[in-house]
């Protein structure tokens, strides 16, 4: 490993290892090869890279700051602490990063329609947000149940112009709106584009949608040296389908002697089958065309999977993250929706700083490792999200 440049990922393929791939139909196998190509053409152009520089900037606020934590590590009595706040982009998360390069791409290909499947609904707002921005028509397909939890989210979408499609089947969450999304997308391929909401689905979506994300990694590494001195010993984040995560690892993955944590949803519990812990609980197969780790039944087919947290109840995982477990250049784990939850009103009232469900398992996790650790070990923790879009529903859990 050490002598791997994890940079070099995808192979051509789109494989991470033996992770990723384009394991669709011929016909859309072609539309993925033209994304590919297309994105290949303007990813380093000096125009396209010049017109994300400005958006990051004036647009979207980058550099998201590093803020250290300095109640919260006291409360822990170990390691410090420190966020990475992509809770204060405009549209109030990472989501933004990638959603604006593919609109752009959308754009540049001269799509008629973007597409996309949301959980929590950041992803949602994000490209509503983005589509709004570059002027092209997009539709978002939302499980009625995340619907019902995020609605601040669904409100957002509709008033920046989107139409919003419920997902009135399976399991009513995440994974049934990434499947009515696709059977979209293959009404009119030739016309419309799936902007996948994470580092998932088939080539080239983990390696663009990681692209993107870099952006996160990449400043974060600048602002802890500059602030410590030093690269931090941990860094920290939530996994769902793994782009937040990505996005961050990406800039300390060639440094070994950063441990890199990914943190899944548990759900109710591990053993008790009300969990979304892919990376922990799952084995090797597919699911939307890539090869990841999924849980899965006896004959191959997604199981139900829960969280709290809409934005991480997702049965499959990015493929570049897989990678990172099998070659153990990654560590992968969990926190329970107790943890989560207690972590949100806790950093809310320690910090001044409501994170987002999906956010708070990472910090949850990070507040935990934090106490065994001495003073001087630093912990970064990739704050994704704010919390407005489940403050409603966080009240009325806990009777608030």
């Amino acid at each position: 490993m050490n002598n791997v440049d994890l940079h070099q990922y995808p192979d051509s393929n789109g494989f991470f290892g033996e992770h990723g791939g384009q394991l669709v139909p011929d016909h859309l196998r072609k539309i993925m090869d033209e994304i590919c190509k297309s994105y290949m053409e303007i990813r380093d152009s000096k125009s396209f890279k010049g017109e994300l520089a400005y958006l990051h900037k004036y647009y979207v606020g980058r550099p998201s700051p590093v803020y250290h934590a300095k109640k919260l590590s006291k409360e822990c009595g170990g390691a410090q602490i420190y966020l990475k706040r992509e809770d204060l982009n405009h549209t109030g998360a990472h989501k933004i990063n990638h959603c604006l390069g593919e609109a752009l791409l959308a754009k540049y290909m001269k799509k008629t329609k973007v597409i996309a499947e949301t959980g929590a609904g950041q992803h949602g707002v994000a490209l509503a947000t983005a589509c709004a921005l570059v002027g092209i028509p997009c539709e978002i397909h939302m499980g009625t149940i995340d619907i019902k939890k995020e609605h601040p989210n669904v409100t957002k979408m509709r008033i920046l112009g989107a139409k919003v499609v419920p997902v009135d089947r399976g399991t009513k969450t995440l994974k049934d709106a990434v499947d009515s999304a696709f059977e979209e997308l293959l009404s009119n391929p030739e016309e419309y584009f799936y902007a996948i909401g994470s580092v998932v689905g088939p080539h080239p979506f983990p390696m663009m949608v990681r692209d993107f994300q870099a952006v996160v990694g990449k400043e974060s590494r600048e602002q802890f040296q500059e602030l410590t001195g030093k690269l931090p010993d941990y860094v920290v984040a939530c996994v769902g389908g793994g782009s937040n995560a990505m996005g961050i690892f990406s800039g300390f993955l060639n440094d070994i002697e950063v441990k890199l944590i990914g943190v899944e949803p548990a759900g109710l519990g591990l053993d008790t089958g009300k969990h979304a812990a892919t990376m922990t609980k799952g084995t090797k197969g597919q699911i939307h065309g890539f090869k990841c780790y999924v849980l899965q039944d006896e004959s191959g087919s997604p199981l139900p999977v829960y969280s709290v947290a809409s934005g991480l109840d997702y049965p499959g995982v990015g493929p570049q993250h897989c990678m990172l477990k099998d070659i153990e250049r990654a560590e992968y784990t969990s926190a329970t929706d107790k943890e989560c939850l207690d972590m949100f009103i806790r950093l809310s009232r320690c910090e001044g700083i409501i994170p987002a469900l999906e956010s708070s398992h990472a910090v949850a996790y990070a507040a935990k490792l934090a106490a065994t650790l001495p003073e001087d070990v630093n912990i970064l923790v990739n704050l994704s999200g704010r919390g407005d879009k489940d403050a409603d529903f966080v009240a009325d859990k806990l009777g608030i």
